[in-house]
């Protein structure tokens, strides 16, 4: 039934140099590599040493060069601000070639950093291409990030330029970047010298004299730039991951495995063909817009969607059926976070109903574990494959999914796939020792990572040994604890952290938040594990009801203990829960559970730089509180 796949996926395992070097035919090389793989400093495994190329060329130029220069690229989307606007190939190489020339003229060349720190404007992902043509390494700073975060990554980076804008818009008004770009310049240590700061109508702002300037007159004077060749392994960018605390730790990505393996990932892993539009609602700002928004579908000749909104409220739960059906996407990548808002705000899919979205193929989830409720209701609300899969910030790509393009696999609700090409995944015991099919264990992933994986972490190499490769000598440790099934799927189930053990029995919460979630009744849930005297740890619940539920609360609580019991087991010594209006989570979408436990078990805890509304911390205190004290 697997065929296809598993021819696939076995021959990366046992000839990892033949396959990804037939996958790297794809891609326009300026030079041919020595070695497909490099393993002369494991565990730091280099892909394609001695080659040279640039991704921007790659993203851009090549479809020019073969003809391609009227199709269009990037279709930005802004219901936040009432503007759309569409670029060609054409369009893409003059505007790129012409901001990287105003960074040669703020004096930047190949291996300098520049921080970019913007809204989703076209202008972003210039920015990133900007770069990627001469060299620079970039890296994206989420817009939403206050200003102290923001100088923690100026500190890191120390850039020599930082791209801006003078605001971004939200459905909750603007947010005011300068002022946020100032405080923060002000805070850092190292200096900043030069600012390109793009003028939004909504709210212009006031150039800083001898330090800022406008970026529309910059670019309008830069003569063109052309593409600088790199080695494949230099790198392309940094990104941070979110939840940061002290230092923050940059990813690094390199220019040529990250280009191999995303153009893979568009046809066999998406279904998206070049020519063909792939809409991925996220931000510039996360990995999933570094790879799915700007890179991956410009590498491989497709066209791309940047979109300037929310799944809800710009203006309501039908706002990216309203895309899908404008732009003719052929498929749709969002987070689960973003299903279940629509899902909460339209139970009965009458936003979907009132567009025609037939161009839609698949419906990807990816960022944070998918309820099946959720994952069912899209199935039968949209009328189309619903495939989750799982990857970090850390791989680039998908670590296990289902192959689209390649076959269709039988798809198992509440499973992220199957490993994909080049991916070894185990679940495995302390001691190392892979767990018997079904039981739950730490994942890791047999070395050598694929292409397109983390190269190193910016300027600490120590810390990338001691926190992914050291736990498990030959394996990098993803952070994540989970299940293999007997058919290979993998079963993301929740962080290590947030396994518990209840009187030696150790136990998944993101088990427990499966059942929650099953409930009709339940939008999303959170477990975590509290302190207790007699049983070492027991769970704690969290759970957001549907916008239009009237019943008991009390009884509702009830019957969630009792379906935790049914389901997990007594074991579980689930009997704390309690239903709340909503979850406090990252900007990514990601619910903050960590914070959630040390609220709970009474110990210090910092408030998150990446937290999407902080008043909601204050909304869930007196629940805990309140099942504290039960």
């Amino acid at each position: 039934m697997t065929k296809r796949y598993d021819e696939l996926y076995e021959r990366s395992l046992k000839d990892p140099e033949g396959f990804w070097g037939e996958q790297a035919q794809a891609i326009d090389w300026d030079q041919p590599w020595d070695r497909v793989l490099d393993d002369s400093d494991a565990p730091f495994y280099r892909w394609f040493a001695g080659g040279r190329l640039n991704t921007c060329y790659n993203a851009i130029d090549r479809h020019v060069a073969a003809g391609r220069g009227d199709q269009t690229a990037l279709i930005w989307d802004s219901p936040v601000t009432g503007q759309k606007a569409q670029y060609t190939y054409s369009d893409l190489q003059d505007q790129v070639a012409r901001l990287a020339g105003a960074l040669r003229d703020l004096g930047v060349e190949a291996g300098d950093r520049v921080i970019v720190y913007m809204p989703m404007v076209p202008e972003a992902a210039m920015a990133m291409l900007a770069c990627a043509r001469i060299g620079a390494i970039h890296s994206v700073v989420f817009g939403g990030f206050a200003a102290p975060e923001l100088a923690k990554r100026i500190d890191d980076a120390t850039p020599r330029v930082i791209l801006s804008a003078s605001c971004g818009v939200e459905p909750s008004g603007v947010v005011d970047y300068k002022s946020l770009l100032d405080q923060a310049i002000e805070l850092a240590d190292h200096r900043v010298e030069q600012c390109l700061v793009l003028q939004r109508p909504t709210q212009p702002c006031t150039l800083v004299a001898n330090r800022d300037h406008d970026w529309e007159a910059a670019v309008g004077a830069a003569a063109p730039a052309q593409c600088v060749s790199v080695d494949a392994n230099h790198p392309l960018y940094i990104l941070y991951t979110s939840g940061t605390t002290g230092r923050p730790k940059g990813i690094v990505r390199d220019h040529g495995g990250h280009a191999v393996a995303l153009q893979w990932t568009l046809p066999n892993v998406y279904g998206v063909a070049p020519g063909e539009v792939m809409f991925t609602a996220s931000d510039v700002g996360w990995v999933v817009g570094h790879s799915y928004i700007v890179y991956g579908p410009l590498i491989n000749g497709s066209t791309t969607v940047l979109y300037e909104g929310k799944p809800i409220g710009t203006p309501d739960a039908g706002a990216f059926w309203r895309v899908v059906e404008e732009t003719g996407a052929k498929a749709l990548f969002t987070a689960p976070t973003a299903l279940r808002a629509i899902k909460k705000e339209d139970p009965e899919g009458e936003g979907i109903a009132a567009h025609n979205i037939q161009s839609l193929r698949a419906f990807f989830l990816a960022g944070e574990r998918s309820d099946p409720d959720s994952v069912r209701w899209a199935e039968r609300t949209l009328g189309v494959p619903v495939l989750d899969h799982w990857w970090q910030t850390e791989t680039g790509w998908a670590i296990a999914g289902y192959p689209f393009g390649v076959e269709s696999l039988p798809v198992k609700i509440g499973a992220a796939g199957r490993p994909m090409p080049g991916y070894d995944v185990r679940a495995l015991d302390e001691a190392g020792t892979d767990m018997p099919a079904g039981e739950l264990g730490n994942i890791a992933i047999r070395l050598p990572l694929p292409p397109g994986t983390l190269l190193t972490l910016w300027g600490n190499r120590a810390r990338h040994r001691d926190g992914y490769l050291s736990h498990y000598p030959g394996h990098y440790l993803t952070g994540d604890s989970g299940i293999i099934d007997t058919d290979g799927y993998v079963h993301i189930m929740s962080r290590i952290d947030d396994v518990i053990n209840v009187a030696g029995h150790r136990l998944s919460t993101g088990g427990m938040e499966e059942v929650l979630s099953n409930h009709p009744e339940v939008v999303e849930a959170a477990v975590f594990g509290v302190k207790d005297d007699f049983k070492g740890q027991i769970p704690m619940g969290l759970v957001v009801v549907n916008s239009g539920f009237s019943g008991d609360e009390s009884a509702l609580v009830a019957e969630l203990i009792q379906c935790v019991r049914d389901q997990i087991g007594p074991v579980a010594a689930f009997r704390h829960c309690a239903v709340v209006k909503r979850l406090p989570k990252t900007r990514s979408g990601k619910t903050l559970r960590g914070t959630l436990r040390s609220m709970a078990n009474e110990e210090a805890w910092n408030m998150p730089a990446t937290i999407d509304d902080p008043s909601v911390l204050d909304e869930v205190a007196a629940e805990l509180e309140r099942l504290r004290n039960r």
